[in-house]
């Protein structure tokens, strides 16, 4: 325990907000669950799947269960490694934990994106966003709501079209090109997030800020939940995929602590 608090001590430093321990935080799980109706990308060629290889009473009198999993990498709550959108990417296995833990700060802007399925976000709302917040500092983990979370139940919601394969007709909200720049190359952050299911906008063809951020291998997380009960600043992320060796992304699990 002991341990913990001092790493998210020193993480919280850099974030000048209030420091943040498990015996005085609020945890919150920014994860949404993995099953047969977990989102991929409408052209994927499948998606979660789990078969039972165990489950029951043994001859040994004790009860035992197991299962075997498959998924593409990306899908549900996930994160993009580097090397997903840039050749000399970091794989998702090399990866520095502390780009996946550290201080981080919400963006929203679910009241623009209720009038535009399409919004991105600029670098005029980061700014104005730290006009009222404070700046925005190098290892810090942004995270975008858009308040697309609620409509993960179903995929034309989400998607903003369910045509099987398709995806010329996406629409959903994410970050800019420009909002993107400032916060990779002048802000020096770690990592960026939101709860839509890609970094870049529904209609991106080019995916631009794919290759901005993970061409200064700067991680992305997509398809998260509970942002909106995270405050604009002063939680503390824990973004922790699974290390698959090569991989260009992998399933996540994130959580914030927000101190009570």
């Amino acid at each position: 325990m002991k341990k913990l608090i001092v790493l998210l001590a020193l993480a919280g430093a850099a974030s000048a907000g209030p420091l943040v321990d498990l015996e005085h935080a609020k945890i919150i799980d920014l994860t949404h669950s993995f099953d047969a109706n977990t989102l991929y990308w409408p052209n994927s060629p499948g998606g979660f799947e789990m078969k039972k290889l165990a489950y029951g009473p043994t001859p040994g009198g004790y009860f035992y269960s197991s299962f075997a999993f498959c998924a593409p990498e990306h899908g549900g709550t996930h994160l993009d490694a580097p090397i997903h959108f840039s050749e000399h990417g970091r794989t998702i296995d090399q990866i520095p934990l502390s780009q996946l833990i550290g201080p981080a700060v919400v963006i929203d802007i679910s009241a623009k994106t209720k009038a535009n399925a399409d919004y991105r976000l600029t670098s005029a709302d980061v700014k104005e966003w730290e006009a009222k917040n404070g700046p925005i500092l190098p290892g810090t983990i942004v995270l975008l709501n858009t308040g697309w979370a609620s409509r993960y139940a179903s995929r034309k919601a989400y998607f903003g079209d369910d045509t099987p394969g398709a995806t010329n007709n996406l629409h959903f909200p994410s970050f800019g090109e420009d909002s993107a720049k400032l916060l990779v190359n002048d802000r020096h952050v770690s990592a960026i997030g939101l709860d839509t299911a890609s970094i870049d906008y529904g209609p991106s063809t080019n995916f631009i800020v794919h290759q901005i951020a993970m061409g200064a291998n700067v991680p992305g997380f997509e398809n998260l939940m509970n942002l909106d009960q995270l405050p604009a600043r002063g939680a503390m992320v824990i973004a922790l995929p699974m290390k698959i060796s090569g991989g260009s992304g992998g399933p996540l699990r994130i959580v914030a602590l927000v101190a009570k």
